[in-house]
């Protein structure tokens, strides 16, 4: 399994946050409410991005170097149980060819499977983010990786999760406007104005008839 580069930046970023203190008139736990902001969204718009794109495409990628979305959708699965993993005593339980399933065979199974085991693993990372407060975001977790076991603390796990899942989206944003296919957070809003194209109730699509000038 790869891992992104956002995940070691993550890394790389100091702790300290975590040892901050909220003042008066702060809600309790202002950082883990930050964080969990942050990544139910995140989530939310990967889902509705694998869900709006038809299994035909699940082994589109745009250059042979990149990633087929099959392979995005199994990798961000096991990226979610390697962070989420670390944030508290609950630990996955997962079927044994997930984890011992080569990445390049995971990648073809059928997109139904593919969204179904993403979906369980964002339920999971839900779950496991309940656990936590801003008192235990300071507390150092084994991470182990390519056969190497450091420590990090919880904190740049949590945040590294949301790197992840922005990374991820942001390049399944892409493959999806290459195959005329609008990403989540780029479909109109009710009761905005300005122009409203109409979509295609199954893959959010511009309907290309009745674009502006065509």
């Amino acid at each position: 399994m790869k891992i992104s580069r956002a995940f070691m930046i993550a890394l790389a970023l100091p702790a300290s946050l975590a040892a901050q203190q909220p003042s008066g008139g702060q809600p309790a736990n202002p950082i883990t409410s930050a964080f969990r902001g942050r990544i139910t969204p995140l989530e939310r718009n990967v889902a509705q991005a694998f869900d709006s794109i038809p299994e035909r495409l699940f082994g589109y990628k745009p250059t042979p170097a990149q990633l087929t979305i099959g392979y995005i959708a199994q990798h961000l699965a096991d990226d979610n149980y390697l962070f989420c993993n670390t944030f508290g005593e609950m630990k996955a339980t997962r079927p044994e060819k997930d984890t011992t399933s080569p990445d390049s065979v995971k990648a073809k199974w059928p997109r139904d499977t593919l969204v179904a085991k993403l979906k369980e693993s964002f339920t999971f990372c839900q779950n496991a983010l309940a656990q936590l407060d801003d008192s235990k975001l300071g507390e150092q977790v084994s991470l182990t990786f390519g056969g190497n076991t450091r420590q990090v603390s919880r904190a740049a796990m949590v945040l590294g999760h949301a790197l992840d899942l922005a990374d991820h989206y942001s390049q399944l944003a892409n493959y999806m406007r290459l195959n005329n296919i609008l990403p989540p957070t780029a479909l109109p809003r009710p009761g905005r104005g300005g122009n409203q194209f109409p979509l295609s109730a199954r893959t959010g699509s511009v309907d290309a008839a009745r674009r502006p000038g065509r």
